[in-house]
């Protein structure tokens, strides 16, 4: 079975589902779906949308995520410390890419530009490392501890 080929328009829900996963607020999830609209047209490709969102995600959010890390650096460790940084993204994206728009193996990999069978081992940890943080957060909401969910993904 083919799917339906979807337009930028079709894709606005899972764009602000990914955005909001991502971002970790609804202020932060607007902002970067309004940044990745203006970067497409209607005639952009599905899988070039999703490739748009997550330039302007590591765009606008990376420096976000990396401030302890000054740019530019020639120190290993500070390298070290953003490849990961960015791999962790990657899988996260990865993850909410097949859970939430529904994508295929073959085409993450295309969006993400890594091989298929690192974007199987991705989704296979990414999984089971969101779903760990979810069952941890739940345990500790039962026990009387309330905390914001949406910052701890």
């Amino acid at each position: 079975m083919t799917r339906e080929k979807r337009t930028p328009i079709d894709l606005m829900d899972d764009i602000y589902s990914l955005a909001y996963w991502m971002a970790g607020s609804e202020t932060s999830a607007t902002e970067l779906v309004n940044i990745t609209y203006l970067n497409v047209t209607l005639d952009t490709p599905e899988s070039e949308v999703f490739k748009t969102f997550r330039e302007c995600y590591f765009d606008t959010f990376g420096d976000d995520q990396e401030s302890c890390i000054p740019k530019p650096s020639c120190n290993p460790m500070e390298k070290l410390g953003m490849v990961l940084l960015r791999r962790d993204a990657d899988i996260k994206l990865s993850v909410l890419l097949s859970a939430v728009s529904g994508l295929k193996h073959r085409t993450i990999s295309k969006i993400i530009g890594k091989p298929l069978d690192t974007i199987r081992v991705w989704l296979s940890a990414g999984r089971k490392s969101l779903a760990e943080k979810i069952l941890a957060l739940d345990a500790l909401h039962v026990h009387g501890v309330s905390i914001d969910k949406g910052s701890a993904l």
